[in-house]
């Protein structure tokens, strides 16, 4: 059995440069930036503090005995009227009646208003909860009171309506948390605006025909109290009295804690410096810097008594503000 041989050949092989194997390019996301931290301004203007509050126990202690003394005393001016004529008696019982029934309506006011600024920290707290930890539960008891606080206002029928109709497409909370933003609280932005614009130019031009500098505070004291007021009460608030002053109490506070209060060296001069200055009167400088301040304590109120807390690349800024004080301002006053 013969076994047949292949004859040798000669191959040529072409000379390749050995490839390098090649390995998918590996790519790593951006880490992603923390989300901004939503703050709860009403609660962070409060000041936490340990120690025992004598003041505040001073003042309601002087409180109760001046309301005993006023009942003592209204008790025996009744007495001897009667004792004096049965008439003039039971007049004086009556105007005592109608007084007392007063003073108990005051008091409910004044508890009714402090009760809805608390509604409105307690909300502010349950959104930030809600928006900084993905907090559904908290979203949902926010949303609620929300709507309830807004329920008996005829100007806001048509936002809740909207807003009815469009929460049950949105799962995540924070989402959820800005669309109410957007539909109930947005038109009340544009209001609050007006009314900043409005006492800032009352403040303006106070300043300037004021004669008195005592009279001058008075007056810009007064346009700052009923400014802050109506800005609560756009907002959802009820501010009586003494809610109005400790509501004034927080915005204060709020301005030295954000540092806001003091307008720096070149903000006053590329507003009121010598180019504006030196066309108009000094007193219209003065009146220009107090409705700058005064527009800066608006901002400070929209902050602490907006439900839900703006966002910080929607905030309205003060130069945006001061811009358009200064322009009313430049049409309307006249060198004299």
């Amino acid at each position: 059995m013969s076994v047949e041989t292949r004859a040798p050949k000669a191959f040529r092989l072409d000379e390749q440069k050995p490839t390098k194997a090649k390995h998918p390019k590996i790519e790593f996301d951006p880490e992603p930036t923390p989300a901004e931290l939503v703050p709860a301004p009403l609660a962070n203007a409060q000041k936490q503090s340990s120690k025992t509050p004598w003041g505040n126990i001073l003042l309601t202690s002087l409180g109760v005995l001046l309301v005993m003394w006023l009942g003592l005393t209204t008790t025996k001016l009744v007495e001897d009227f009667f004792v004096w004529s049965f008439t003039f008696g039971a007049i004086a019982l009556a105007v005592a009646s109608v007084a007392g029934v007063a003073l108990v309506a005051l008091i409910l006011r004044e508890i009714f208003g402090l009760w809805r600024l608390r509604k409105i920290e307690q909300v502010q707290l349950a959104v930030a909860r809600a928006i900084n930890h993905n907090d559904k539960a908290s979203a949902t008891w926010a949303l609620g009171e929300l709507a309830q606080l807004y329920s008996d206002r005829p100007d806001m029928a048509w936002g809740l309506k909207n807003w009815a109709e469009h929460k049950n497409d949105i799962i995540d909370p924070p989402d959820a948390i800005r669309l109410a933003e957007r539909i109930l609280l947005e038109p009340l932005d544009e209001v609050a605006h007006r009314i900043i614009a409005k006492r800032s130019r009352r403040v303006t031009l106070l300043t300037t025909v004021t004669p008195a500098a005592a009279l001058d505070m008075i007056l810009v004291g007064a346009q700052n109290l009923f400014m802050i007021r109506e800005i609560a009460e756009n907002y959802g608030g009820r501010p009586s009295f003494v809610a109005t002053l400790r509501l004034s109490k927080l915005v204060i506070t709020h301005l030295a804690v954000a540092g806001g209060l003091a307008l720096s060296e070149n903000f006053l001069h590329l507003f009121v410096g010598k180019g504006l200055l030196g066309r108009l009167s000094a007193r219209f400088g003065e009146g220009a810097i107090n409705g700058i301040l005064t527009s800066r304590i608006g901002l400070a109120a929209c902050e602490v008594c907006r439900p839900i807390p703006k966002q910080e690349s929607k905030r309205e800024t003060l130069t945006s503000l001061a811009k358009e004080l200064l322009s009313f301002s430049k049409s309307e006053v006249v060198q004299p």
